[in-house]
């Protein structure tokens, strides 16, 4: 029939590839507003880029706009550059990914387990992530670090997470390692190797890890994030030096050419890249979401193979679905970004037609048919809650006759999809089903997300000690794996922190917040704002000789109680 009427069957495609580029710049419509930073876009399919757009702008101060060629720090999506780095080095027999991480960082404490090259790749090493011991550390993230102060600090870490293989817990460390491992094996940077070895054979001539806070990138935006005090945008750019984690450089342009590799195979061949999507698994079997720098799933029953990145002010987001060869590569420079939110919805519009029907709005996302719960039946659900694995806590309270939960450190706004089940606002595919007491048993939350396991939560009594109680935890504690000391005392009836000491005793500014240490449980504290709970540890004689810290990605620090004579 389009043999016939040739002209009518290009009018109507034309118009249906105008009628999708319109609802693209229609998910961006923010981002174009005057003075914004923004988003460069483009969408991949068959090999080619079949739309590229940039929205906002690239620089505040000079008013130049994002384009297509503009130059982003990817963060965490730069992983999967240095997975395929590791790779190509197996390949070329210089080392093997089951090898002992000693081997090639023999400083690396030994934990009395070999942790491997592949648990690295794969978050099951158990190492604690080095960036959230910089934070515990103080050290302000706008100061320039390097390979040398990231390993110093990961080398002090006396203990694991867990041990390595028995869980997943997403680790910076591991694949900053990785990056030293590269240098020490190759004799090169991972800037140089990358650069020889995937960059250059693929003409991706505008990518490179950055490993110098001085270097030049043409065509760089900067990144943003909102000025909370003064309205409008304040910067937000990187000067850490340390890469593998993170710290590519490139556009969207590029990673077309890199996005492309995996279907031809151009750099590394089908098998090395048929092991990077290979899924990790832990000791008992249980096959993980995660491959080796790649997240693997389902979205709404297409396949997906993706990354995002989150540093500074910048956000990015690749994501392939690679049945349908078609990707979406979406790089922000602002930093209240999601694009992998904003990817999904491009990928919506393209290919909706293949996937299947988005569940019951109404159910997932508190629209116009789902139950509103009374004020009674959410003050059956709130309260505190612990985390019966991590010990984590959780509080969710009723204000203006909605539920508010306080998640490490983190505040979510929930919106009820019946009187027990729950979404979050900003993010409606993670749920929090709470169960009622029974049998003597306390009440129980579980927060899911995916096909993840859902964390499980017990509802505890809240502890409401007296002044005395509290100042009986006031002191300096000092920490060997954090090389600080943290001082502890009573502001205004409330237990504090008060200061952070280097081990000069001088005061360090950045990183942990100053905050209240907020009761728990006896002899357990949070840190209001954040993810920090400090378990205070006592001597036969019920006195107070430390605590053990837990921090996000980073567990089990012990700090010890120094005493009067040694505190002068």
């Amino acid at each position: 029939m389009c043999a016939l009427v040739v002209g009518t069957c290009a009018t109507s495609s034309a118009n249906e590839a105008d009628e999708k580029t319109t609802a693209v710049d229609d998910i961006f419509r923010d981002y174009a507003k005057a003075g914004s930073p923004g988003c460069a876009l483009a969408i991949y399919r068959d090999g080619a880029i079949i739309h590229e757009k940039g929205y906002g702008l690239a620089n505040i101060e000079q008013g130049t706009s994002i384009t297509p060629q503009s130059v982003f720090d990817i963060g965490s999506t730069s992983k999967q550059f240095t997975a395929a780095s590791v790779l190509l080095l197996e390949k070329q027999a210089r080392l093997s990914v089951d090898d002992d991480v000693r081997k090639y960082i023999p400083e690396l404490p030994d934990y009395g387990q070999t942790i491997t090259i592949l648990h690295l790749l794969n978050h099951t090493s158990g190492l604690r992530d080095y960036l959230d011991l910089m934070w515990l550390e103080a050290i302000n993230f706008d100061s320039v670090t390097t390979d040398d102060d990231a390993l110093q600090i990961v080398v002090r870490q006396k203990a694991l997470n867990f041990a390595r293989g028995s869980d997943w817990l997403y680790s910076n460390t591991g694949y900053f390692l990785l990056s030293v491992i590269v240098k020490r094996v190759s004799g090169k940077t991972l800037r140089e190797f990358a650069s020889e070895n995937i960059f250059a054979p693929l003409q991706m001539t505008h990518t490179q890890f950055r490993d110098d806070h001085t270097a030049l990138i043409a065509n760089r935006a900067l990144a943003y994030v909102p000025n909370e005090k003064e309205g409008g945008y304040a910067l937000d750019v990187s000067y850490f030096e340390q890469t593998g984690d993170g710290a590519v450089h490139t556009s969207v342009e590029d990673l077309q050419k890199w996005d492309e590799n995996f279907y031809t195979g151009q750099v590394g061949g089908t098998a090395i890249l048929a092991q990077m999507q290979e899924q990790g698994k832990l000791n008992s079997g249980k096959v993980l979401d995660y491959a080796k720098g790649l997240f693997i799933a389902d979205y709404r029953g297409l396949r997906t193979v993706r990354h995002g990145g989150s540093w500074g002010g910048y956000r990015a987001e690749l994501l392939r679905f690679p049945d349908q060869h078609f990707s979406v590569a979406c790089l922000c420079n602002r930093g209240d970004a999601n694009p992998l939110e904003k990817a999904l919805q491009v990928a919506d519009i393209y290919l909706g037609s293949l996937m299947r029907p988005s569940e019951d709005t109404a159910t997932v996302q508190g629209g116009p048919g789902a139950a509103t719960p009374t004020d009674e039946q959410l003050a059956k659900v709130s309260g505190t809650y612990r985390d019966v694995t991590t010990g984590a806590m959780a509080r969710v309270s009723v204000r203006d006759h909605r539920l508010l939960a306080y998640i490490l450190g983190t505040k979510a706004e929930l919106r009820a999809t019946s009187p027990t089940e729950f979404v979050t606002e900003s993010a409606p595919e993670i749920r929090l089903i709470f169960e009622p007491a029974s049998d003597g048993a306390p009440k129980k939350m579980r927060i899911a997300s995916g096909k993840a396991a859902a964390a499980e939560y017990e509802a505890v009594a809240d502890y409401a000690p007296s002044a005395a109680e509290l100042n009986a935890h006031s002191g300096d504690y000092a920490s060997d794996e954090l090389a600080v000391s943290f001082r502890l005392g009573m502001v205004e009836d409330k237990l504090k922190l008060v200061a952070i000491l280097d081990p000069a005793g001088l005061k360090r500014s950045g990183g942990v917040p100053l905050n209240e240490l907020r009761p728990a449980l006896v002899d357990e504290f949070e840190l209001n704002g954040t993810a920090v709970t400090l378990h205070f540890a006592r001597n036969v004689e019920h006195a107070i000789t430390g605590f053990r810290l837990d921090a996000g990605r980073a567990r089990g620090m012990i700090f010890t109680r120094h005493t009067a004579a040694e505190r002068q």
